[in-house]
């Protein structure tokens, strides 16, 4: 029997996919060279010698051999010399944006007048108008403007009330000299949690090993236990750092001060007339602790609600819990000694600086209206 050759279909579909091939390597060898040639620009001192021999009374062809450079480009450049008067790159307008001028303009008024809308929602409103762009398109556009998406800050609920308190207050004191301020006793309470701190840590390693011990911040569920401080301060420095055992209600509050704010006021030498500083809390403000006040003739500094940014033992808590957790304490002993630790560690430069700069503080309520 004699063999068969393979059937004609095979053959020709063979032949084609050959074509096929050898057709796209062209395309790609065609289309890299021209995209080099075309990314490659000549310098200023090759147009202007285009032009200087232009000027000579030589032609395309020769100005062409003469320096190597295609025909079509010593046109070109003559071209531009006899329209613009120059040889100097013009500006050139590049690919055509995707949002139209006007779904821009609507999109940044959109972020501005509402600034927590995601992205998202901007995309969606986008298709509506027949304009499908990406996210990033809209997040560049907005960034063009000086528009960036930030973590919104947490603060306390301001009504107007409170905003009138607020600037009644920093009026009545923007005046007030420093030495007035250096005789003031800053107190507050504040939780640390044993494994509570949320700061971002970034941490050098290689590919998977995210989960290696090194790499990781122990954590465990309900923050592992915390304690309750209170403390004060004056622009002399610490006062006095008290745990609070259980839950504080106004004997117990009234205790803490009987043992530790007058000792704290004779440790910073502020006299018998200075101004204790505490804010609207219901135990703080009780009848029987005011009452105390009162009979140790103690003055206290009239307060708005809702004001922890008037403070300033809100800075030296914040650096108290970055500095404790530093140190990463594995239980809630280890916490409490820490924190006694590190806040006879505050510097008395770093006080003195904060109540120094008080006005300002009073300042920007002013300018924001209370806000």
């Amino acid at each position: 029997m004699t063999q068969k050759g393979p059937p004609v279909c095979n053959l020709i579909s063979v032949q084609i996919q050959l074509l096929r091939d050898g057709l796209r390597c062209w395309l790609r060898e065609y289309w890299g060279a021209n995209s080099i040639m075309k990314s490659k620009e000549h310098t200023r001192q090759v147009r202007n010698m285009v032009l200087e021999k232009f000027k000579a009374g030589l032609g395309y062809k020769k100005i062409s051999q003469a320096l190597n450079i295609s025909r079509s480009t010593v046109q070109s450049i003559i071209r531009k010399w006899k329209e613009y008067g120059t040889t100097v790159n013009l500006p050139r307008q590049g690919r055509p944006p995707k949002l139209t001028g006007r779904t821009r303009r609507s999109l940044i008024r959109e972020a501005a007048k509402r600034p927590m809308v995601t992205l998202d929602e901007m995309q969606r409103a986008t298709a509506q108008v027949g304009e499908t762009v990406h996210r990033t398109t809209i997040s560049r556009a907005l960034h063009k403007c000086g528009l960036y998406g930030r973590v919104a800050r947490r603060k306390p609920l301001l009504k107007e009330n409170h905003k009138k308190s607020r600037l009644q207050f920093a009026r009545s004191h923007v005046e007030d000299t420093a030495n007035m301020w250096k005789k003031v006793l800053w107190s507050d309470e504040t939780k640390i949690e044993l494994f509570g701190h949320n700061a971002k840590r970034y941490a050098w390693r290689r590919n998977n090993t995210a989960h290696h011990s090194e790499n990781t911040i122990p954590t465990v569920k309900y923050g592992g236990g915390s304690i309750m401080l209170w403390g004060c301060f004056s622009s002399a420095g610490t006062g006095k750092l008290v745990k609070v055992d259980g839950k504080m209600d106004g004997a117990k509050y009234r205790a803490i001060l009987e043992e530790n704010l007058l000792e704290s006021a004779k440790d910073l030498r502020l006299g018998r007339r200075f101004t204790f500083q505490q804010d609207n809390d219901p135990k703080h403000k009780a009848r029987a602790t005011m009452e105390w006040f009162k009979k140790k003739n103690i003055h206290v500094l009239e307060w708005p609600s809702q004001s922890p940014d008037l403070n300033p033992i809100e800075n030296l808590w914040q650096d108290l819990k970055t500095a404790v957790h530093k140190r990463s304490p594995s239980n809630l002993t280890e916490l409490e000694l820490f924190c006694k630790e590190e806040w006879a560690r505050i510097s008395v430069t770093r006080c003195a600086k904060l109540v120094e700069t008080y006005p300002k503080r009073l300042a920007a309520v002013i300018a924001a209206k209370g806000g």
